[in-house]
């Protein structure tokens, strides 16, 4: 089974971190008319950073002069939520802007898809070698 953990971990932590960005976007959304309501978004390569630290994934250096390294420790996804910070400031104090949020969903979902993608290759690939093909 630890096989398996690692062959699928690092695009199972991508999905999930894609699945927490929509749900945060989504809650801007949604939240679009709530005032002093501040718009999340989340770090994705920081909370990937993160995860790539915990399941034990590190940088090599091919060269002394690369920096390297990653954190270690288990990700946490509240360390990698972030606060937008407007481009258009509202009377209300609300930082959602409805335009900006949505076309950052469309895109969100997009990854989401592409992550989705890699982990159903990774186990196309896995059928193959199974069944060898």
């Amino acid at each position: 089974m630890a096989l398996l953990d690692s062959y699928f971990s690092l695009h199972s932590s991508a999905l999930q971190l894609r699945n927490t960005r929509l749900e945060l976007i989504s809650q801007n959304i949604a939240n679009a008319a709530t005032p002093n309501y501040r718009a999340k978004d989340l770090d994705f390569a920081g909370a990937m950073r993160q995860a790539e630290g915990s399941l034990g994934m590190r940088v090599r250096n091919t060269d002394e002069q690369h920096l390297g390294g990653t954190s270690s420790g288990r990700p946490s996804v509240s360390n990698a939520i972030v606060y937008r910070v407007p481009l258009n400031p509202s009377l209300d104090n609300n930082t959602v802007e409805i335009g900006l949020e949505q076309a950052k969903f469309g895109r969100a979902a997009a990854d989401y898809q592409a992550s989705l993608q890699f982990l159903e290759s990774r186990v196309s690939g896995l059928r193959k070698a199974l069944r060898g093909e």
